[in-house]
C-alpha cells in the first residue's frame, strides 16, 4: 500500500512506497540524466549562508529567483537560485496512471483516465553534506474540467497518491517521500505536482517546502530532462 497525500502540507502518511529493487524493476524505461550547478544553501546544522550569487538574500527572495528559472524550464538553474548543486536526475513517461496510482486517486483514474504522465526525481545537495530528492510529475488530462477535478482529489487527505519515481533508482537512499513537503499546481489541463524529502543531513521544512514550491513551476518534463 502507499502512502496517503494531500491537503495541507501534504498529509501524507509516512514510509510506505516501493522497495529499491521492486522500483528497478518496475520503471524499465527510465532515463537517467546528470546535472550540475553551485553549492550552498541553508539546510542543516552546519550549513549556513546563501548561494554564491545570491548572497545575503534571504529564503523567500530565492525562492523567487527560483521559480523564474523553473518557469523557463532550467531546472540546474533553478536549484543554483536556491544555492543547491543538482547531482543527478531520472525521468520516466508512461501513458497510464491507473497502474502507478491506488486510493480514491487510483478510482479517479478509472472513470477519467489520464492522457499522460511523466514522472522525474531530482537528487540535490548544498554543498554541506545536506542532499534531498526532489520528484515532479506532471498529469495530463483531456479537458482542463477534468484536470481541476483530479487536482481536488489529489489534494484532500487520505485521497490516495501517484507513486513517486524513487531515490534507489538514483543509487541514493531508499528514500519514502512523506508528503509533508508537497505542491501542486494546475497548469492548463495538467497537473504539476512536486514533493520533497530529506536523503542525508538535515533540512529545515521551510527549505524543504520552498524547493518543492520551486519544483512544481517546472512546465514540463522535456524542459526538466535538459
Amino acid at each position: 500500500m502507499g502512502r496517503r497525500i494531500g491537503g495541507a502540507g501534504g498529509g501524507s502518511d509516512p514510509g510506505g512506497g516501493i522497495s529499491g529493487p521492486v522500483v528497478v524493476a518496475a520503471v524499465a524505461g527510465v532515463v537517467a540524466l546528470g546535472g550540475a550547478g553551485i553549492a550552498g544553501l541553508e539546510g542543516g546544522a552546519a550549513s549556513t549562508g546563501a548561494g554564491e550569487s545570491l548572497s545575503g538574500q534571504n529564503l523567500s527572495t530565492r525562492k523567487a529567483e527560483g521559480q523564474k528559472s523553473a518557469r523557463k524550464g532550467n531546472s540546474r538553474q533553478a536549484w543554483e537560485r536556491m544555492g543547491m548543486r543538482e547531482l543527478k536526475k531520472i525521468a520516466k513517461q508512461d501513458l497510464t496512471c491507473v497502474a502507478y496510482s491506488h486510493g480514491q486517486v487510483r478510482e479517479f483514474f478509472l472513470h477519467t483516465p489520464c492522457t499522460s504522465l511523466d514522472r522525474i526525481v531530482f537528487a540535490v545537495e548544498d554543498g554541506h553534506g545536506n542532499s534531498l530528492l526532489v520528484s515532479v510529475e506532471w498529469v495530463g488530462f483531456r479537458t482542463k474540467t477534468q484536470a481541476t477535478e483530479f487536482k481536488r482529489v489529489e489534494d484532500t487527505p487520505d485521497s490516495g497518491d501517484i507513486t513517486p519515481l524513487g531515490g534507489s533508482l538514483l543509487a541514493t537512499a531508499d528514500v519514502h517521500f512523506s508528503g509533508n513537503h508537497y505542491k501542486s499546481r494546475l497548469d492548463g489541463k495538467t497537473v504539476v505536482i512536486a514533493e520533497t524529502e530529506t536523503a542525508a543531513g538535515k533540512f529545515s521544512n521551510t527549505v524543504l517546502d520552498a524547493v518543492a514550491d520551486v519544483a512544481v513551476y517546472l512546465p514540463d518534463i522535456e524542459h526538466a530532462k535538459r
